[in-house]
């Protein structure tokens, strides 16, 4: 009988085979290959996984998996390096290190960014997706554009200037666009290419995608800077409202635990076949970085 691969090892692989993926495609020694690869390298790579088990749930190809969770992470990637920018969030430092801009310069970061989203469609295009590749390309679209996460983004920088902190509701809607929709297609992704229901995924996804927020904002408050690889008590500085502001930090806990047990419930329907996808909830709402 095999084991049953734990969070951890799942994880790494998904790292692996997504980032062995880029480098056959970022090869040579052009300054912006270089600047891609060093964007989407050292995260998590919480997304792609995301991808590559709900492929595996519905019995997807892993090289058409493959494709849609480098997809999702150049996307990921580009979001990332364009919100470091002096004129979105001034960050010096992203997975402790130096930002894109910071190691080559503003115009290097904005390339790079809009490459690796060309790219991330470039990817989806391929033919190995099959027949439903349009519904992929389609709905990372709409989750990471003028509704999704570029929207979510737009509402965070008006928070940091408006006469009022966000309420709670605000909030809400704020994060759900600039985390959640993404994290939502990463998870659906699989059901997607298999014509599957996706509402389970759904459920699973809008759950762990605020989950994630709220450990986030935790990660501001009680965070390392070392671990978490960037500047932490940022928005406590700025007056910004957060879930910890809104809630309380105790509250913050509890209301992301809670998230974690309604996720893994969603995936009741999948069985033990969905014990990695559990794990990766209660990592989420327990992660110091």
């Amino acid at each position: 009988m095999v084991a049953e691969r734990t969070f951890a090892e799942a994880l790494k692989e998904a790292q692996d085979r997504i980032t062995a993926r880029a480098d056959q495609i970022l090869t040579g020694d052009e300054t912006l290959n270089a600047a891609m690869s060093y964007a989407i390298r050292g995260g998590k790579m919480l997304r792609g996984f995301l991808v590559l088990e709900s492929a595996r749930l519905h019995g997807i190809a892993p090289a058409a998996a493959l494709e849609a969770a480098l997809a999702i992470e150049c996307v990921h990637a580009y979001s990332l390096v364009h919100d470091d920018l002096p004129c979105m969030d001034d960050d010096d430092l992203r997975r402790g290190l130096p930002t894109v801009h910071k190691k080559w310069d503003e115009a290097m970061a904005v390339l790079a960014g809009d490459a690796l989203q060309t790219l991330a469609f470039e990817l989806l295009a391929n033919p190995v997706l099959g027949p439903r590749a349009l519904d992929l390309v389609r709905s990372l679209a709409q989750s990471s554009g003028k509704d999704g996460m570029v929207s979510g983004q737009m509402l965070d920088i008006a928070a940091e200037t408006a006469d009022a902190p966000l309420t709670l509701e605000q909030i809400t809607k704020l994060q759900s666009r600039k985390t959640g929709c993404l994290i939502e297609w990463s998870a659906t992704a699989g059901a997607r290419l298999a014509g599957a229901d996706t509402a389970p995924l759904q459920r699973y996804a809008a759950a762990i995608g605020l989950a994630f927020q709220i450990a986030d904002d935790i990660l501001d408050v009680e965070g390392d800077a070392a671990k978490v690889g960037k500047a932490v008590r940022k928005d406590a500085d700025a007056g910004k409202a957060t879930f910890v502001s809104l809630l309380g930090l105790e509250a913050a806990k509890e209301r992301a635990s809670e998230l974690c047990e309604e996720a893994c419930t969603s995936l009741s329907a999948y069985g033990k076949d969905a014990h990695t996808l559990m794990e990766a909830a209660h990592f989420i709402i327990a992660r110091d970085s």
